[in-house]
């Protein structure tokens, strides 16, 4: 029995010990045991956070699906009624396609009636107006000739009259111009009785007055028809006063249909024309001409060229 005592009091004392032992280590385990409670319990609450704004998402979403399907059965709703409403509009429109062809069939037989009756109309009015449009061509053809006759017949009197009146004015020029070239021969003849002692300091006012009016007379002559009557001795008078103020030591430079040349001491005016040769230039005026007395240069040329293109 006390062999019994002995050993349950050792086993006792045993496990006594092994129970300080354990529960010391216990103790030391404690800080980090809180420290890992302390840390789930943080992340329990980040989880509880977000199990709650998952819960707040999802009760936003399931109010969203409410309105969709809300909406899902207003559209059907106006789905239905468009049905409706085109499935009317198909029965108004079949209807309406069968009374529109059997007019236009209606319409067609009408036409084709009409038409054939309008046919004969149109063949009768076209014959017509092919009648009329070849009556009306012939009376053209016909007033065409005759005008045209007309009007040349009155075309060649125009220019007849244009001639002939261009005609009696240059006759009747060169009879004014016959009066003033029997006006200069007097007037050579006072210079035939003046004293003859002339000088270079002389008044040559006179004399370049006439030679002046001659050369205006010769450009006229120039542009009339040599046919013309009374020209040719017209212009045999004008030669013979310009070679007696010739003798008197006048000279009158010719310069009518000569071709100008640089340097030339005149005045001149460049006009073009298409009556001469390209590059050419033909002095065609004389407005004033070139007098020499004794041989030096009283009164300078100013004349008119024409350059040909």
């Amino acid at each position: 029995m006390k062999r019994i005592l002995l050993i349950a009091a050792f086993i006792g004392s045993s496990n006594l010990v092994a129970q300080t032992q354990s529960d010391s280590l216990l103790i030391k385990q404690i800080p980090a045991i809180q420290k890992t409670i302390e840390k789930q319990k943080q992340e329990i609450d980040g989880l509880t956070s977000k199990v709650n704004s998952q819960q707040t998402t999802i009760n936003q979403q399931r109010i969203s699906i409410n309105d969709l399907n809300g909406k899902a059965v207003t559209l059907e709703n106006t789905v239905d009624s468009l049905s409706s409403l085109i499935e009317t509009n198909q029965s108004n429109i079949n209807t309406i396609a069968d009374d529109l062809g059997t007019k236009i069939q209606e319409t067609g037989q009408q036409a084709e009636t009409r038409i054939s009756e309008l046919g004969g109309d149109v063949e009768k009015n076209r014959l017509y107006w092919i009648i009329a449009t070849l009556v009306t061509l012939l009376l053209g053809a016909l007033m065409y000739l005759f005008l045209g006759k007309r009007i040349k017949s009155s075309q060649t009197d125009v220019e007849t009259q244009i001639r002939n009146t261009k005609k009696s004015l240059e006759e009747e020029s060169l009879k004014l111009d016959g009066e003033l070239v029997k006006v200069f021969q007097k007037q050579l003849e006072v210079l035939d009785t003046a004293p003859k002692e002339a000088t270079q300091d002389d008044d040559h006012s006179l004399v370049l007055k006439i030679a002046d009016r001659l050369t205006a007379m010769e450009t006229n002559h120039y542009r009339m028809d040599p046919n013309t009557r009374g020209l040719k001795q017209l212009k045999n008078a004008v030669k013979s006063i310009k070679e007696n103020y010739l003798a008197k030591g006048y000279e009158i430079v010719e310069m009518l249909e000569l071709e100008y040349k640089e340097g030339m001491n005149v005045t001149a005016n460049f006009i073009p024309s298409d009556k001469i040769e390209k590059g050419k230039r033909i002095i065609t005026r004389v407005i004033k001409p070139q007098v020499n007395f004794n041989g030096k240069m009283i009164q300078a040329a100013q004349i008119e060229v024409s350059v040909g293109e």
